[in-house]
């Protein structure tokens, strides 16, 4: 077994509060028209981040395909849409979005909302963010085809008299 050296507190390495009372060094910020984002930490199958949704204010609505995302709300009130339901969360509570669920946060309030999202799943990409509704005019005119019909692969390939494409390997 490996011997594990105690650090002292002396030894370890602090970093100081910023100005909103955080200590943590982003790997990246995003600035958005809602807010911005600050991604915190990454790893295989995992992403975590700190959003800040301004007052008068809402992400898209939006779902993932690839993700799921747990959120905490750390400071202000968000108004969160999940599937059909309309939740408020206050500081300390939390949900889970679940992959393919239609989700959305509002700040309806005076104070910036902060939440600190973890996601996790197979693929993290910001090009996983399917738009149904958005304030900024960010929906892409091919978003709706994006979304999966209610008539077979066949069907489709019929009605378009497109060939069906083979695959050659992996």
């Amino acid at each position: 077994m490996p011997r594990v050296r105690a650090m002292t507190r002396s030894r370890m390495k602090l970093s100081q509060p910023d100005s909103e009372g955080t200590r943590s060094h982003p790997i990246e910020f995003e600035v958005r028209p809602w807010g911005s984002f600050s991604t915190l930490e990454e790893g295989p199958g995992y992403k975590i981040k700190r959003l800040v949704v301004q007052p008068g204010c809402r992400l898209s609505l939006q779902k993932h395909r690839h993700r799921a995302e747990h959120w905490v709300v750390v400071a202000g009130t968000a108004t969160v849409i999940k599937g059909n339901r309309r939740l408020t969360l206050r500081g300390r509570q939390c949900t889970v979005i679940p992959r393919q669920a239609w989700h959305r946060i509002e700040n309806r309030g005076r104070e910036p909302v902060v939440i600190i999202e973890v996601q996790h799943g197979a693929y993290l990409g910001e090009d996983d963010i399917i738009r149904k509704q958005d304030d900024y005019g960010r929906i892409e005119p091919r978003a709706a085809s994006r979304e999966p019909s209610r008539r077979s692969k066949k069907a489709t390939r019929a009605a378009s008299r497109e060939p069906r494409k083979r695959r050659i390997g992996k």
